[in-house]
């Protein structure tokens, strides 16, 4: 009875997106912050070149920098993946574009950088990250002001439910998809959150922690048309699983086929 009533729900307040919407997200592997190792580091654009090159979609991170551009970083701050340190979003673009990465010959990318190096080639997965108390407006602006009149399959995706609500009100030709980690909380009340992060966010499609697969939750969104992704497929344990139970992996390591 509960499950019903969840699934009566679900389909009124977060319909599943129309099949010609979300067809491309299928039968793809996508490569997480690029095909990365050795001298290519994450979310660089030797990595993204890589993948490009390997014919695999791509998933970034982004954040925006000081002067509101999308910047393409996964961290907060510099500190891991630099010779700075300082949080990323007290530089100007300018700035961080001029910062190199740590044990490579790039420098930190703009989400305007990577569309000009795929122009549509293959899929992109363009994660927004955003921190729980602060404003999401000035980063969807960014992100939506680089993918107005991109010509390929491209999708945002955050796990701020604001963030995926914001796409669907104001940037809705925008494929969008809601980030979700059940962190082992598969009771009641985490059944709850996830609903209500669900209409909230009213997403074209989910990526889900592979940690937590299988789901239900997963599993009853997938089954009424909406596609699931899931992260991070790492290890070679983890490809059986991915192609079972989601729809499209986003990979790295040992986990790339």
């Amino acid at each position: 009875m509960r499950s019903l009533l969840w699934r009566l729900i679900d389909r009124w307040r977060a319909p599943a997106p129309p099949a010609q919407r979300v067809e491309w997200l299928y039968n793809w592997q996508f490569a997480h912050r690029g095909l990365h190792g050795k001298a290519r580091v994450e979310n660089s654009m030797s990595a993204f070149s890589a993948a490009l090159n390997a014919g695999m979609g791509i998933e970034c991170d982004v954040q925006a920098s000081v002067d509101g551009r999308a910047i393409i970083f996964h961290d907060w701050t510099l500190d891991r993946l630099t010779g700075h340190r300082g949080p990323v979003g007290h530089r100007t673009v300018g700035e961080l574009t001029h910062t190199a990465l740590l044990d490579s010959a790039d420098n930190i990318a703009t989400l305007h950088d990577l569309l000009k190096l795929v122009r549509g080639r293959v899929p992109l997965l363009v994660e927004v990250k955003t921190r729980n108390t602060g404003r999401v407006e000035r980063i969807c602006l960014a992100v939506r002001r680089e993918l107005e009149g991109y010509p390929g399959p491209v999708a945002v995706m955050s796990f701020d439910s604001r963030v995926v609500s914001w796409f669907a009100r104001y940037a809705d030709s925008i494929c969008r998809g809601l980030v979700m980690s059940e962190k082992n909380a598969r009771t009641l009340s985490g059944a709850i959150r996830r609903h209500l992060a669900l209409w909230r966010a009213r997403p074209d499609f989910l990526a889900y922690d592979v940690r937590d697969l299988p789901s239900r939750f997963a599993a009853m969104q997938r089954r009424r048309g909406m596609p699931v992704l899931t992260w991070t497929v790492d290890q070679p344990g983890l490809v059986g699983l991915a192609a079972q139970y989601a729809d499209a992996p986003i990979a790295e390591g040992s986990g790339v086929v």
